[in-house]
Order: C-alpha cells, then sequence, then structure tokens
C-alpha cells in the first residue's frame, strides 16, 4: 500500500484527497452535507473513504476536522455549537480502519499540508493564518507542529489588539477576529456589507468608506502578525482562506503596514505568503499526518 486518504470535515462540506507517499495525488473530492442533519457529515465522510477504497484500494486514513484534538490524537476532544456527536468519535473505530486513524485540528492540518506540498515547504519554521469566517492558526517550529498544553495553539484569532474592544465567540476583547474577519464585516462597515468579498469590490471600486474600514482591517492584520512573528520567530507567515484569495488587495497594503510595524533586527523580515493548496490544505494535511504516524 503506498497511498493514504486524507479527508478534511468542514462545516458543510468534506474534501478528500488519495495521494502517495512522495506526493502524487490520485484522486480529490468535495461532498456537501446537510449540517442541520444529525450524523449527515460523519456518514458523508464513511461514504469518501468507501469510494476511494473502491477506486484505489485499501489506504490510511487521517481526519481534519474543526476543534481541538485530543490528546491522542484519536478523536477531536472539544467542539461546541455544531457538528454534534463530533466530539469524542473515534474514527478508527466509526470507520473500521485496521490501523489508528490520527485526528487533528483544521487549521494545523492546513498548515501540515502547506508544509508537505504547499507554501510552507522548505521551512522550519513558520506561522499559518486561515482568514475566512473567524481567522484559525497554526506554528510550526523547528519542523514541529506545536499543538501545546491542550491543542490550542495557533489560535490567532483571539489575539487582543483592543483591550476595550468588544468580545470575540471566546471572550476575548477586541481581537483579530473581530478585527477581520468575516463575521464582522456588517458590524465593522455599520450594514453597509455583509461579506469580505463585497467590501474589497467596493474598495477597489474606489468607495472611500470601504477603503477606510478594509485598510483598518488589514493594517489590525499586519499588527497581529508583526506580534506573531515577535512571539515565534518564523521565517514565513503563509495566509490562506477566502479572504486571503483578494490577492494584491490584501497583499498590498499588508506589507506597506508591516513596513511600519514589524520588527527586524538585522534587517531580518518576515517572508509573506500566501498559501497554495487551497480548499484541499487540510485533506492533504491530514494526509501527512498519516504518513507521520506510520513506522519507519
Amino acid at each position: 500500500m503506498n497511498h493514504v486518504f486524507g479527508i478534511d470535515l468542514g462545516g458543510s462540506s468534506v474534501k478528500g484527497v488519495a495521494v502517495t507517499s512522495d506526493g502524487q495525488t490520485l484522486a480529490s473530492a468535495h461532498l456537501d452535507f446537510n449540517p442541520e442533519a444529525r450524523l449527515e457529515w460523519a456518514e458523508t465522510v464513511r461514504a469518501l473513504v468507501q469510494r476511494f477504497t473502491r477506486e484505489h484500494g485499501p489506504g490510511d486514513v487521517g481526519v481534519s476536522a474543526p476543534g481541538l484534538a485530543a490528546a491522542d490524537g484519536r478523536s477531536i476532544a472539544v467542539m461546541p455549537g455544531r457538528l454534534q456527536g463530533l466530539e469524542g468519535l473515534n474514527w478508527t473505530a466509526f470507520l473500521g480502519a485496521a490501523r489508528p486513524v490520527p485526528v487533528v485540528n483544521d487549521a494545523h492540518a492546513a498548515l501540515l499540508g502547506e508544509a508537505w506540498l504547499g507554501a510552507a515547504r522548505g521551512f522550519t519554521h513558520v506561522v499559518m493564518l486561515t482568514l475566512g469566517t473567524g481567522v484559525g492558526g497554526a506554528i510550526m517550529a523547528d519542523g514541529r507542529l506545536l499543538r501545546g498544553a491542550v491543542g490550542k495553539a495557533g489560535h490567532f484569532g483571539h489575539l487582543c489588539l483592543d483591550v476595550d474592544g468588544p468580545p470575540d465567540v471566546c471572550g476575548m476583547p477586541g481581537s483579530l477576529e473581530c478585527a477581520i474577519g468575516n463575521c464582522t464585516v456588517a458590524a465593522r462597515s455599520s450594514g453597509r456589507y455583509a461579506t469580505t468579498h463585497e467590501l474589497v469590490d467596493a474598495h477597489l471600486a474606489g468607495d472611500p468608506e470601504a477603503t477606510r474600514v478594509w485598510l483598518a482591517s488589514v493594517r489590525a492584520l499586519a499588527c497581529a502578525i508583526a506580534s506573531c512573528a515577535n512571539v515565534c520567530d518564523p521565517e514565513a507567515v503563509i495566509l490562506g482562506g477566502g479572504i486571503a484569495r483578494s490577492g494584491a488587495a490584501l497583499f498590498e497594503p499588508l506589507q506597506r503596514f508591516l513596513d511600519v510595524v514589524e520588527w527586524r533586527p538585522g534587517g531580518h523580515a518576515v517572508r509573506l505568503l500566501p498559501a497554495t493548496l487551497g480548499e484541499l490544505a487540510g485533506a492533504y494535511g491530514a494526509a501527512a499526518r498519516m504518513l507521520q504516524s506510520k513506522p519507519a
């Protein structure tokens, strides 16, 4: 068996890859499910693994999912509010797998994928931020994913940028997630825009209020990245997620703000790079985790 299956469970869809140990993609898939239907997400995962097995033969499986992974890496220990039944689900037993199925947080998995086959390839010290509805992230230090004591390392969305700001979903005042997450666009723009896509389009069309709101958000992101660089000292920061696909509208002002606020001892500036694996980063990361867990 020279291939593995990487499965990435999202809020309303499952992404998967069948990939060889040297990174050759045999197949990929994206299947939607109804998040309101009890355990439909779990059955969708099982159906995808069965499909890959029929098409490519048996393969070991790695799973990426939202929430905090358990210390033993066999389940998600904490995922409140959605995907009921995910907490504590033993994926090895559920999938009837011959080998233990490693389970990893979705943002952690995205960095593992980018480190294996994407923008973080070749780096030893790297940070990733995923910018979407909220803000997730992950840290690789000395070539190893930093998990932390309970698995929450890399949750950069909950960095505090304003101690007097409103609390985010974790209770942190004035967080990065509040400053740039898609979840707060309407509040930041006084109801003028519902999504970051709309906000950026208006900014590019020359709307001065959209430009004011967007650049304030990008400056907050720059301050958060510079703060992360002070704490983690990475060679590069990888930006993924839907907001990162704004291209030059994000990266050009972000670099300008970093040029002002980043501490650069000896002239060393952190490299700012877009993620390259898109929506499949977590699936590739789950596959990479499976390969890492195999005995030499």
